[in-house]
């Protein structure tokens, strides 16, 4: 059983499409990161709400095992971190300062490090972003299965940065060197949740893999955007056809 939350790990693989646990090992942890990716969303329906979420697996594990919902990166990440625990998994959390425009200017984010063999860095609640364990301990760039990711290191601090097509990096966060508890984020969780002027408050969106990816479905607050073989496409939504979108979808009502 789960330490917090009461959730049985097998029933916590069935929400996310495995009938059993596979190895503890790269393999393993990828199958298991691109299967939360596909069934569990990153969405943000009750921070827009202001129905109010918490950082603790008590939280967490219940909304997204039983409740079958989604949310954003401290229930996500914080979520999947207790399951990789009781798979056998060695899991450390990571904060992170959100650098993507325009960017938090404070540990705003959860992340994972995972050990195996050497430290891979797991995030399945950031977006659209890298979908397989990337290597924390290598310099040069790595195939992220949705693009190509660089990993550099400035002293203790490491920053994620996707590489474009045309070869110049995109910041997407900085990670603390330090391990953090999931009560360590309990303020950045109240300030985003309060901040009139961030996007989490004032549009809705819900965003997941399809098919373990890369490809990808994300429902915005007027359109809907697929990216299908490396190809984006999108559609707008109708306000009247918005939650019929997020159930066909996501299986999810507001």
């Amino acid at each position: 059983m789960a330490r917090d939350g009461a959730i049985d790990p097998l029933q916590y693989l069935r929400r996310i499409g495995l009938s059993e646990a596979p190895t503890v090992d790269v393999r393993g942890l990828e199958l298991l990161q691109r299967a939360h990716l596909t069934a569990v969303p990153f969405e943000n329906l009750d921070v827009y709400a202001r129905r109010g979420v918490e950082t603790s697996l008590d939280w967490s594990l219940p909304k997204i095992v039983e409740r079958r919902r989604g949310g954003w990166c401290f229930e996500l990440n914080g979520a999947f971190s207790s399951l990789l625990t009781d798979l056998g998994f060695d899991v450390r959390h990571r904060g992170a300062t959100v650098l993507l425009q325009p960017g938090s200017g404070y540990v705003s984010h959860l992340a994972l490090e995972v050990t195996l063999d050497v430290p891979y860095l797991v995030d399945v609640g950031f977006g659209d972003t890298f979908i397989k364990p990337l290597r924390l301990d290598l310099r040069e760039p790595q195939d992220g299965g949705s693009g190509v990711f660089l990993i550099t290191a400035d002293g203790d601090f490491s920053t994620l940065f996707l590489v474009e097509e045309h070869g110049s990096h995109t910041p997407q966060y900085r990670l603390e060197p330090s391990q953090w508890h999931l009560e360590d984020f309990d303020s950045a969780s109240e300030r985003l949740q309060t901040d009139p002027s961030g996007s989490w408050t004032e549009k809705r969106f819900a965003t997941r893999l399809l098919k373990s990816g890369p490809d990808r479905v994300t429902l915005l607050q007027e359109r809907i955007k697929f990216r299908i073989d490396g190809e984006w496409t999108e559609r707008l939504v109708a306000a009247e056809d918005w939650e019929a979108e997020l159930s066909r979808w996501f299986g999810m009502a507001p």
